[in-house]
């Protein structure tokens, strides 16, 4: 055979594999609403920079006879290439080759992609769509699973590893998008669950879908489980790659720089002034004061519909990215729960792995009380934030505007959890307890005693407050760094990270802590 022609047998063989499971496929995939594969990875990628690696893979012979199904690639497409002008790593499951099931070299071509993110550190992206292990290579599919999961775990807290779920991601495969640091859902075409409904039934007899077992509103209201939920696989990418934007390449970097303008970086917020009510029980949206004080008022949240009583995200003071968590007074007047607790903590760790700084928005009526908390293990899950925050040595700041009583007050970023800077405004109330609590336990004998005890309560409610619920008695101590205005805010927090950009801070050598998991 002549080079013409071996290279024509090349172009042949890498048009067959570009086509996946064939037109009548692709056709299946984009009537059921979603993309394939490849484009999937050309909407990710900057154009022409994606380089596919293995395309030639296929499934050794099985005693199912899926040695005469052989397809190029065997259903999942891997490679590298740039977004934004960044290195990336990603695999993508194909549909329509298969159902995108994995198998033995369908596991080892994304562990090869993983272990090439690793060497270089750069980020790694999975688009998962995929029928989950193919039954007829058996343990070999479980074999690859393990592989997947103990690369996901090495890689933890290394390189940024983010899941998108774009089709459905069953059984085992579930456990991949659950270790990395970010899950993505298309609502409508993925779902995500340990087993499928037919065995659901089977098992307990319950009649549910897929989309009410597993479905993108499940995991982003009720579960945790995802990060962000968005209607179509374009939408879903393009805040991907915000997202990326935000991020450092591994965790030895920093985050990129963004320039800023004059106006921008020396900007007051009047508006915050006012935006703490009168009264101590109205409430107001804590987002407001977020999108005031961070650049260009832009805020991604994350995990919006989940534990809404805190509000977790990424944003950028004068051009740096930071991590904010933020007590929500709008829901449940920002009590803290077991719910909000985890996703709070498990943000925290994750700023602190890749350097990105930590801002604390504080303003709580405590833990949430109750049965249903108590048996949910409230105190454990509560121990994780306060574990996850004396835990992290990246620079950490607090504001508390508002109420910050008991062990909710401790848990939010605390100086005594180790806080380098902690600012109140003149609104703050910080005490063990609000003063109508504890009115009725310090006072109780003089108000059972009085003439008139309602109006003695509302009496020691009003002395209590006016000595302990404010920020003078915590400054005093040197437990607040300084009491500000609260349109300064912006200010005195780019100032601190500014000053905070070369802390160091040495902990015990050890091989781990113990997380109250």
């Amino acid at each position: 055979m002549s080079t013409e022609e071996k290279i024509n047998r090349l172009d042949e063989m890498t048009a067959a594999a570009r086509q996946g499971g064939g037109p009548a496929s692709v056709e299946k995939q984009h009537g059921s609403g979603k993309l394939t594969a490849r484009e999937r990875l050309d909407s990710l990628f900057d154009k022409g920079s994606f380089i596919e690696t293995d395309s030639f893979v296929e499934t050794r012979s099985t005693d199912f006879g899926m040695d005469k199904k052989k397809f190029p690639g065997d259903g999942v497409v891997t490679g590298y290439g740039t977004v934004d002008g960044r290195a990336v790593y990603a695999s993508a499951q194909d549909f329509t080759v298969i159902g995108g099931s994995l198998g033995e070299m369908h596991a080892a071509k994304i562990c090869k992609v993983m272990d090439m993110a690793m060497k270089t550190g750069v980020p790694f992206i999975s688009l998962n769509d995929s029928g989950g292990a193919r039954i007829q290579e058996g343990i070999d599919a479980l074999s690859g699973y393990g592989n997947i999961f103990y690369r996901n775990t090495l890689a933890s807290g290394v390189i940024p590893q983010i899941s998108v779920i774009m089709g459905p991601c069953a059984g085992g495969a579930v456990y991949s998008p659950a270790i990395t640091d970010f899950t993505f859902m298309v609502s409508g075409t993925s779902f995500m669950c340990l087993t499928g409904p037919d065995v659901v039934k089977a098992v307990t007899g319950e009649n549910v879908t897929a989309e009410q077992l597993g479905g993108a509103e499940v995991h982003n209201s009720k579960s945790g489980v995802a990060h962000f939920m968005y209607d179509r696989d374009e939408d879903c990418i393009i805040s991907l790659k915000k997202l990326l934007s935000f991020l450092p390449d591994n965790n030895l970097s920093e985050p990129a720089h963004l320039d800023v303008t004059e106006e921008e970086l020396n900007r007051i917020c009047p508006e915050l002034d006012t935006i703490v009510p009168d009264l101590a029980n109205r409430p107001y949206d804590v987002r407001d004061v977020i999108r005031c004080v961070v650049d260009n008022n832009d805020f991604m949240e994350i995990q919006e519909h989940f534990a809404r009583n805190i509000v977790i995200g990424l944003c950028r003071i004068n051009g740096r990215t930071a991590g904010i968590i933020a007590n929500q007074p709008n829901v449940m007047a920002g009590a803290l729960d077991y719910n909000s607790s985890d996703k709070a903590a498990r943000f925290i760790r994750f700023c602190d792995s890749f350097n990105i700084p930590l801002i604390s928005f504080t303003d709580t009526s405590g833990f949430l009380p109750g049965t249903d908390q108590e048996y949910n293990g409230v105190i454990r899950h509560g121990a994780k934030l306060l574990y996850a925050f004396a835990e992290a040595t990246v620079p950490k700041i607090n504001i508390i505007m508002r109420k910050a009583y008991g062990g909710a007050y401790i848990a939010m970023n605390s100086r005594h959890l180790g806080a380098d800077m902690v600012f109140a405004w003149p609104t703050a109330e910080i005490a063990v307890m609000g003063p109508e609590g504890a009115a009725n336990i310090i006072f109780r004998k003089e108000i059972a005693s009085s003439d008139d005890p309602v109006s003695e309560r509302n009496k020691k409610i009003g002395e209590y407050r006016d000595k302990f619920s404010n920020p003078y008695v915590a400054a005093a101590r040197g437990y607040v760094d300084d009491v500000i205005i609260p349109s300064s805010t912006r200010l005195r927090i780019a100032s601190a990270l500014e000053m905070l950009s070369g802390k160091r801070e040495k902990r015990p050598a050890r091989k781990h802590g113990n997380i109250p998991l």
